[in-house]
């Protein structure tokens, strides 16, 4: 049998940061846009949207998505992002699940394809970026200050980017958990890794969407 691999963005309405933030224009397009074109030019072979809103669902499915009516408990704010991936799960066949967030707009096919390259090796998949910064909480720094590695020498870390995370039916049901086992990951550059939570976000997003460098990657 073969593996049947497909992909799932959810798209609920509710939005705190930027009202309406799925559909809201980057470039001319929906935010959604992005993530529906990344999967479907991927390795994927459904791109899927779930979603409690009949607005989102039908953009999605102009732009080439099909979609799952998401339930309004688990649509709300408190709502996981599991809880839409597992009422998913229950519903549609598949074996591999590419959980992709909409508000990662740089994501491109090629990280994608990277991911499942790697999912026959791991358990689980994470999109990272590499990072050298040095991280406080409210209490003070997170480091010693009186040993300050230099960048040569500190221990390679990651920042989740929240762009796609990779796994299987089996172990998502079982763990009720995007991420199992024995989890591989995959880098990706840190221009490309944006989360879009602002405003702000939104304006630094639109001129590296624009630029000579993004097109040509």
């Amino acid at each position: 049998k073969l593996t049947k691999i497909i992909s799932i963005i959810p798209a609920r309405k509710g939005s705190k940061g930027i009202p309406n933030k799925n559909l809201v224009k980057l470039s001319g397009r929906p935010l959604i846009y992005y993530a529906i074109q990344a999967s479907k030019k991927s390795l994927v072979e459904e791109t899927w949207v779930s979603s409690d809103s009949d607005e989102i669902l039908d953009i999605s499915k102009n732009l080439g998505a099909k979609t799952i009516k998401r339930p309004k408990e688990l649509s709300d704010d408190i709502a996981s992002s599991e809880s839409a991936l597992i009422h998913f799960a229950k519903n549609v066949d598949f074996d591999i699940l590419v959980f992709i967030q909409c508000t990662t707009p740089l994501i491109k096919s090629q990280d994608i394809n990277k991911g499942l390259e790697k999912i026959k090796r791991f358990d689980s998949i994470v999109s990272v970026s590499e990072t050298h910064q040095m991280f406080w909480n409210a209490k003070g720094p997170l480091y010693d200050i009186n040993k300050r590695a230099t960048r040569q020498n500190s221990i390679k870390r990651y920042l989740e980017t929240g762009s796609f995370f990779i796994t299987s039916k089996k172990n998502l049901l079982k763990y009720q958990n995007r991420l199992s086992g024995n989890i591989g990951f995959v880098e990706i550059p840190k221009h490309r890794s944006f989360d879009i939570d602002s405003f702000d976000d939104l304006k630094i997003v639109e001129l590296i969407i624009n630029s000579k460098e993004y097109l040509n990657e």
